[in-house]
């Protein structure tokens, strides 16, 4: 086999490889970071340093790198049937079982899963599952999403539409028309003298308010992040989110909990949404769901949904890959480690706490602005010496401090002004502790590197 070298694997991603969300002046200046391995909560780049990730790859690899048990049932499924296809009135033995066992663990109403390759084509396919329905019952006029303000649901043209972040939108000319773009929980954002509960209730109030001015019987859905991941870790306050899911029953809009992030225990809980009984009639989900391992993502109806679209005729939606068996195949082995091991318990009862414990330790540094998190993601608000009202709003510090952060041993996500945390569900007490050091070093070294 050739052996490519550091300098060499450079040169041709330089010359070759446009990577996503990427300033790739940036990226080639300072030359492409290469991962060569991983093993539990560590990765080891190609200089031989081992780094702590403290992001789980993308929010996703909950079960940690390595594990041979997703390894061997990955390798077992490609020797029986590599791929075939869910069309043809056909299927392959491992996207049933992964239907079923999703039906089992998700809350009792949710019972039909359709499958995809990611998140994005997960939400996707529920947009589109949500206009079919509409057409069915005899409402096509519902055809507008509701999404929030620091939202995020995905790339492609209709879930960057639902996107709230104009990093996202802005370059394309997105949204398309028939988006509807609510206020998100933000409140350290807001800059309010409201508190955070009153907060929630006015951006309630305003939610309703632009539903009634939009006509309830334009809508067709609103999706929603039980935790707002890629957006800043937006934890919701108290009430808000049974708020927002009681204006959807009364106004007959269909509710999607968005768990590509919060599913599959990083919330303590197999899906967020139960944390809050929210009871949505979809739900999607990804990441979590075969840690990242391979490619798939999830889109589970309700009874009464499935019930409409089974019934419906010809289902024209589908990709190649939907319900890949080696996918499905991975996905199964990786839910058999998160119950043979106990992780999400666990996640609830002690490395959750533990892992906000050691975050809210960072609240009195001076670089620190906010600290929000719950169970094992967290967020950390930056500020220069002058504080919150000293921020440079060309220039954005999460980046910054990230990259500190990586030469200290560890790696976190900068979004904005802000530095996102959410380690594996395997991370131990010593490995958080370990995270936590090399933030706090990294911090220290943007006040003195800044002057501030």
């Amino acid at each position: 086999m050739t052996v490519f070298s550091a300098d060499h694997l450079r040169a041709l991603d330089r010359a070759h490889y446009i990577h996503p969300y990427t300033d790739h002046e940036h990226l080639h200046a300072a030359g492409t970071h290469l991962i060569q391995r991983g093993e539990g909560c560590w990765v080891w780049d190609m200089e031989g340093r081992r780094l702590m990730d403290g992001l789980a790859g993308l929010w996703c690899v909950n079960v940690g790198y390595g594990r041979r048990e997703i390894i061997e049932a990955v390798e077992r499924q490609m020797r029986e049937v590599a791929f075939y296809p869910s069309f043809f009135n056909t299927a392959t033995e491992a996207p049933i079982r992964l239907a079923a066992k999703i039906a089992e663990l998700a809350p009792e109403h949710l019972t039909h899963t359709t499958f995809s390759n990611s998140g994005s084509e997960a939400n996707e396919t529920a947009i589109k599952a949500v206009l079919w329905y509409h057409r069915l019952r005899g409402e096509p006029a519902r055809r507008k999403i509701v999404t929030r303000t620091w939202a995020y649901h995905g790339v492609t043209l209709a879930t960057t539409s639902m996107t709230g972040l104009t990093s996202c939108t802005e370059p394309f000319g997105l949204p398309l028309p028939g988006f509807v773009q609510v206020p998100g929980p933000y409140h350290y954002g807001a800059n309010t003298e409201m508190s955070p509960v009153e907060y929630g209730r006015w951006c309630l109030q305003e939610t309703e308010r632009m539903i009634v001015a939009e006509d309830p019987a334009t809508i067709a859905a609103m999706f929603v992040e039980p935790v707002q991941g890629a957006g800043g870790v937006i934890v919701p306050p108290e009430g808000y989110l049974p708020g927002l899911r009681e204006i959807c029953r009364r106004h007959g809009i269909l509710f999607v909990a968005d768990e590509v992030i919060s599913g599959f225990g990083r919330l303590g809980a197999w899906f967020g949404n139960t944390l809050w009984d929210l009871q949505p009639d979809i739900m999607t989900t990804a990441k979590g769901l075969s840690s990242g391992y391979l490619p798939i993502g999830a889109t589970v109806f309700s009874r009464d949904i499935a019930a409409a679209l089974l019934g419906g005729g010809y289902f024209a939606h589908g990709f190649t890959y939907s319900g890949h068996p080696t996918a499905a195949a991975a996905a199964l082995a990786n839910i058999g480690i998160l119950e043979h091991d106990q992780l999400i318990p666990a996640v609830r009862d002690q490395m959750g706490p533990y892992f906000q414990s050691k975050l809210h330790e960072l609240s009195g540094h001076p670089a620190v602005g906010e600290i929000r998190g719950m169970q094992l993601v967290g967020a950390i608000e930056l500020v220069p010496k002058g504080g919150k009202s000293a921020l440079d709003p060309k220039i954005f510090l999460g980046g910054k401090v990230m990259g500190l952060i990586r030469q200290e041993g560890a790696i976190v996500r900068g979004i904005r002004n802000l530095i996102a945390v959410s380690p594996a569900l395997v991370v131990t007490h010593e490995e958080v502790d370990y995270l936590f050091d090399a933030v706090r070093r990294g911090l220290n070294r943007f006040l003195h590197e800044s002057g501030a």
